[in-house]
């Protein structure tokens, strides 16, 4: 069977297409036999750097609790190199005809075109404001028309929380080799080696690029920049503004994003779901309904190209280093669309989050989102002890607290579990004061106002959610298997990270996908037609539940509030940094049972499926990641990087294959539907 026979019977299986070779049935188990069996037909051994479609046997077919169907979006493992993956082809419209050089419209100065209040067109759309999407509008603007819709305030991202710095190779005695196997290494041998090369290669051009641009680095003594070590890397290469790097590099992008012409900015809109029409074979993006969180009015973004940049899902834990907004809206809205979603069950714990418990001065209101302890602590000598003071590290790697972020998190989780404590110490003071405040300000400050010197006294730090390896599977051009999609950042899993990423390389691979997703975004553009007036009316609009009134309003938002916390506490106790197959299923079964009794709380309360707001749909999105990384890390029957499992407690090398989660038809719940019936061309 040939590469293009089997993409064919899987896009058949996987829409809503009948076909006189398959059964008229919805896909279901039939279908999904008949995918089996070509499966297994094909099955092979794995050659590295194949250029073939080449597949494991297929290990996926069974039912659970999340859907009376379908459960694990049909999770495969595939190598990240084969014809699926990195090489993903950009299509032109079947029923889109390119347009001659002097028919197309001027595309240099295009700006928005209002249909009404509640329909905007742009040549590009943009879902969020971190360094992914920003750099990326500013490269599409020279060529049209872009919208950066973001849910909060435009600076509202995870890049504004970064504090370490961007990792690249910019010292003589350092080599593209050495972060590359540094990558690798981190990353489980997960990685896909070619994407590990390109973002390695790439990073230094990414960096002069922000500097032009006006991002402020440190700079040492020589008056070079001073380059950080942290936890992973085997050099000096981390490029840093202090403790507040990702602010930094934030700052400079909205400056420019406000200076250019053909860039408006949408803050406070909210993406519900992508707009997709299926023609043929192909899926495709025309843009997405938002809804604007201030004025409770829905708006529909029509464009030509689609860029998701909408950050991760740390929130799907009680505990994470995320801002807020990060509720794993692009990954959720993504699947819905039926793009491919891999690597889900690598979940980043950071190692050293503030531990609010051990402070002097207590907090007096809980915090949105845990305050971060940034690598570059341990990388410039903090050492981690008990409360005991004694030193734990070396006992677990022999790079003690240089070792890879999942190294490290699991050893404090040991540490707490043996001990029943409820944080660890980390501990710089034995650098020099001055040392220690020029390069941690932000650190010192936010400590000192409840009552730690961190020059004199230990951080009390424990381990949070922080930083999803797997999302919206992407090739090296941040394409999808979605027409007119494109990703960039946290939401895209590149094959960069492999198992477990390394230190400072999120900002790293956001600024190369961005930069290398801008070329054929702009020749989909140009080969891109859209009938405005046609387009906008294909899907019936969202519907802002206002007529239900205040008081039933009021009572879904606080069961809302409830089940999300329900939620968190689930992944944290039976999907955090150490898991077991009876934990997994047992929160497989509970968040299933959950999601369906928060549904139909909502519906006898009177709402509608087509309606929306903005704690209800991020619970719906939640849901949605929560059961994409349950159903990926039980397929996954070894420990390798973030998924550590004490039923399968060792690597095993014929797992060193991607988790792979296709689009299913077969989506009973409101969290795995889109909201609007799909246009079939």
């Amino acid at each position: 069977m040939t590469k293009s026979q089997f993409l064919f019977f899987y896009l058949i299986l996987f829409s809503n297409i009948t076909h006189p070779l398959l059964p008229t049935t919805p896909a279901s188990f039939c279908g999904l036999q008949i995918l089996d069996s070509l499966y297994r037909k094909m099955a092979t051994s794995i050659a590295s750097g194949s250029a073939n479609l080449q597949f494991r046997e297929t290990r996926c077919w069974r039912q659970t609790s999340f859907s009376p169907v379908v459960s694990q979006r049909c999770s495969n493992k595939f190598p990240w190199s084969d014809g699926v993956s990195n090489n993903l082809k950009i299509k032109k419209y079947h029923h889109h005809h390119p347009i001659p050089e002097t028919q197309r419209p001027f595309q240099t100065v295009v700006t928005s075109c209002m249909k009404n209040e509640s329909t905007t067109y742009f040549d590009f759309a943009v879902i969020g404001s971190g360094v992914a999407g920003l750099r990326y509008a500013l490269e599409v603007a020279k060529h049209g028309s872009v919208a950066v819709i973001t849910k909060a305030e435009p600076h509202e991202s995870n890049t504004n929380y970064a504090q370490g710095g961007v990792s690249a190779v910019l010292c003589p005695s350092d080599s593209v080799e050495s972060h590359m196997q540094d990558t690798i290494v981190a990353g489980a041998y997960l990685c896909d080696e070619e994407t590990v090369r390109v973002v390695c290669t790439e990073g230094p051009e990414r960096i002069r690029e922000l500097i032009a641009m006006g991002a402020s680095f440190d700079h040492g003594e020589d008056g070079n920049l001073h380059l950080a070590r942290e936890g992973g890397h085997s050099h000096h290469r981390i490029v840093h503004a202090a403790d507040m790097t990702g602010r930094e590099i934030e700052r400079a992008l909205l400056k420019a994003i406000e200076k250019d012409p053909n860039i408006s900015v949408f803050k406070h809109h909210f993406a519900i779901d992508l707009l997709t029409s299926q023609d043929g074979l192909d899926m495709i993006c025309h843009g997405v309904d938002t809804i604007n969180t201030e004025t409770q009015k829905v708006v529909r973004f029509i464009s030509k190209v689609t860029l998701l940049a909408s950050g991760g899902a740390g929130h799907i834990y009680p505990s994470t280093t995320n801002p807020p907004v990060a509720t794993g809206d692009g990954i959720a809205m993504a699947h819905r669309a039926q793009a491919v979603i891999s690597n889900m069950e690598f979940v980043q714990f950071h190692p050293t989050a503030l531990a609010d418990e051990g402070l002097p001065i207590p907090s007096t209101k809980s915090r949105d989102n845990s305050f971060l302890i940034t690598e570059a602590v341990r990388g410039d000598g903090g050492i981690l002890y008990n409360l005991d003071m004694e030193r734990f590290m070396p006992m677990y790697d022999e790079r003690a607290e240089l070792a890879p972020r999942d190294v490290v998190a699991r050893s404090i989780d040991d540490q707490l579990k043996k001990r029943n404590d409820k944080y660890v110490l980390l501990d710089i003071s034995h650098r020099s004061r001055d040392q220690i405040l020029s390069h941690f300000p932000n650190i010192a400050a936010e400590c000192l106002k409840y009552g730690l010197d961190i020059t004199r006294h230990p951080i009390p730090v424990v381990p949070a959610a922080h930083y999803m390896c797997g999302g919206v599977k992407a090739g090296l051009q941040g394409e999808t298997n979605v027409l007119g999609l494109y990703v960039a950042g946290e939401v895209a899993c590149t094959g960069l990270h492999g198992a477990n990423r390394l230190a400072s390389n999120s900002l790293l691979e956001a600024l190369v996908f961005a930069q290398r997703a801008v070329n054929p975004s702009i020749q989909h553009m140009k080969e891109s037609y859209i009938d405005h007036q046609t387009v906008s009316q294909w899907w019936d609009p969202p519907v802002v539940p206002m007529q239900l009134g205040s008081i039933i309003l009021s009572k879904i938002l606080k069961r809302t509030k409830q089940v999300r916390n329900e939620l968190q506490s689930i992944m944290w106790a039976y999907v955090g940094i150490v898991r077991s197959t009876t934990w997994l299923k047992t929160a497989e079964r509970r968040i299933g049972e959950l999601e369906l009794e928060w549904e139909a709380y909502l519906f006898q309360q009177g709402w509608e499926p087509t309606m929306v707001g903005l704690e209800a749909c991020e619970m719906r999105n939640l849901f949605c990641c929560a059961k994409l990384v349950v159903s990926s890390a039980l397929t996954r029957h070894e420990s390798r990087g973030l998924h550590y499992t004490i039923d399968f407690p060792h690597v095993d090398e014929e797992s060193r294959l991607p988790t792979i989660i296709f689009p299913c038809s077969m989506n009973t719940t409101w969290s795995s539907r889109q909201l609007h019936k799909q246009q079939i061309c």
